[in-house]
């Protein structure tokens, strides 16, 4: 059975930093595109960061310069290190995986719970 499971979460204040981790198992995802996208009260999930197998990244405007999105194969693990964080911020947050390696803006298959991110002004 496949399973994301994000940790890391938390409250933070404004213009600090967090970081979101996300542990596969079930198979492995070392050849996938993963993902992190977010939901924040009354609104859509959007798109918030993506890495392809390759190590090519993908980042949502709103954080680009703030968030980085990295992978360790090894140990199934993806990762999110949000810096600067803003008010603006606070959501759910949940990791993604595709069954392929297409570009990250492209479907994702698997999704953890989601983890909070409250960041306080």
């Amino acid at each position: 059975q496949v399973q994301l499971v994000e940790s890391g979460g938390g409250l933070v204040q404004a213009g600090g930093s967090r970081r979101l981790s996300c542990a596969t198992s079930g198979r492995t995802f070392s050849n996938n595109t993963m993902g992190w996208f977010r939901q924040a009260p009354e609104k859509q999930r959007e798109f918030v960061a993506g890495i392809m197998w390759t190590g090519i990244t993908h980042y949502a405007d709103s954080v680009k310069g703030r968030f980085t999105i990295s992978r360790d194969n090894a140990k199934n693990m993806v990762y999110l290190q949000m810096n600067n964080l803003k008010p603006e911020d606070t959501a759910v947050y949940y990791c993604g995986a595709q069954r392929g390696s297409y570009w990250p803006l492209g479907q994702y298959d698997y999704w953890g719970q989601g983890t909070q991110v409250t960041v306080s002004s």
